[in-house]
């Protein structure tokens, strides 16, 4: 497994572990058992994970969800630890570094922003660099479902446009920060919007997860 990747998958198991089974998370309607679940179930269970793509899987998915939810806690946690089965195409370092280090990363703020005494990470600038790279990689990815025009701005003045159109709203915040924007979870993500008023508005209500 990768620096970042790896780097964030034991973060998340602390943070995880740290919060207990039945802690609140920004995920709506999962407490952090549920989150768990989902973190071991998209690794190990791709007749499951596949529903993120294909709707018609999705009744399978949440059944294995409530099965791995069942499951004792501190085994999810250690599931999340060890990582993926040896034949996982997630053992390859670069899919583990694409497909995971923004995902643990998310799912980490989730955990930790969800508490009513949590305190800002501090992101050291090579990861914010790399947060940023995955950003620009996947940013109309993650833009497509936007009703507005979305720009998105780092203080340093890199910008990447999430979706064309009019009428646009420039965001701007840190990589990590954006990320968080852009995957539905913007009243959590500290940021600035400049814009029209009813399209910021559009833009700050509107569920632009992939």
């Amino acid at each position: 497994m990768s620096t970042h990747a790896r780097r964030e998958r034991l973060l998340l198991a602390d943070l995880l572990e740290s919060a207990g089974p039945e802690a609140p998370t920004l995920c709506e309607g999962w407490r952090t058992r549920e989150l768990a679940a989902h973190a071991v179930v998209r690794e190990r269970r791709p007749d499951a994970a596949g529903a993120l793509v294909l709707k018609a899987l999705r009744p399978r998915r949440e059944r294995v969800l409530e099965e791995f939810a069942a499951k004792p806690y501190e085994e999810l946690i250690q599931l999340i630890r060890t990582g993926p089965p040896r034949v996982s195409p997630f053992n390859l370092k670069q899919v583990d570094e694409a497909a995971n280090t923004v995902e643990f990363f998310i799912h980490g703020e989730d955990v930790r922003r969800a508490q009513p005494d949590w305190t800002p990470r501090e992101i050291d600038p090579v990861f914010a660099d790399a947060l940023w790279k995955q950003l620009e990689t996947t940013a109309r990815l993650y833009g497509r479902r936007s009703p507005v025009g979305l720009v998105l701005r780092r203080p340093n003045g890199q910008v990447v446009v999430a979706r064309k159109g009019t009428p646009v709203v420039t965001v701007t915040g840190e990589p990590g920060e954006l990320l968080l924007f852009v995957s539905g979870r913007q009243d959590s993500a500290r940021v600035e919007t400049a814009g029209d008023e009813a399209a910021v508005a559009r833009a700050r209500e509107a569920r632009t997860d992939m």
